[in-house]
């Protein structure tokens, strides 16, 4: 009997080391990486390609915003010149037909619809008709009369 065993051990050691490594190349056969499947690869592709279309929208929405408001306040600016200038020449063509301000050098200015006039005046009554008549021209919020009675 004694024989028996000795006999039986080396294949129950065998048997072991052969559970062992199989033990080990299946748990190596599992924390191996596996390569994505061609399917996969296109699908993370895809996912990207999507990301990036979405991101560069939100960046010519962005980018449309700032552009439209850029062109907004430019008309602004723009319409604001244009009716200070229109407002300037109104008010210097009916200072033009005034008998007592049409020679003198009266400068007009217009900044926002506020009207600065400078320079001599006859009289104080001319002096105030001028302002008169600047405030009544469309689109003047105010005059600041700087207009300096000269003695002749």
């Amino acid at each position: 009997m004694n024989s028996l065993m000795h006999s039986s051990r080396p294949v129950q050691r065998i048997a072991s080391v052969l559970a062992v490594s199989a033990l080990a190349l299946g748990l190596a056969a599992c924390s191996k990486n596996e390569e994505p499947t061609v399917g996969q690869r296109m699908d993370s592709a895809v996912e990207k390609t999507e990301q990036a279309a979405a991101d560069a929208r939100v960046k010519a929405d962005s980018a449309m915003q700032s552009a439209e408001n850029t062109a907004k306040d430019a008309t602004n600016s723009a319409m604001t010149a244009v009716d200070d200038a229109t407002i300037t020449a109104r008010v210097n063509a009916s200072l033009a037909q005034d008998p007592d301000l049409s020679a003198l050098k009266i400068n007009v200015d217009t900044v926002n619809g506020k009207v600065t006039l400078n320079g001599p005046a006859p009289s104080t009554v001319a002096r105030d008709r001028a302002e008169s008549l600047a405030k009544a021209v469309d689109g003047v919020t105010a005059v600041n009369n700087q207009l300096v009675v000269t003695a002749s």
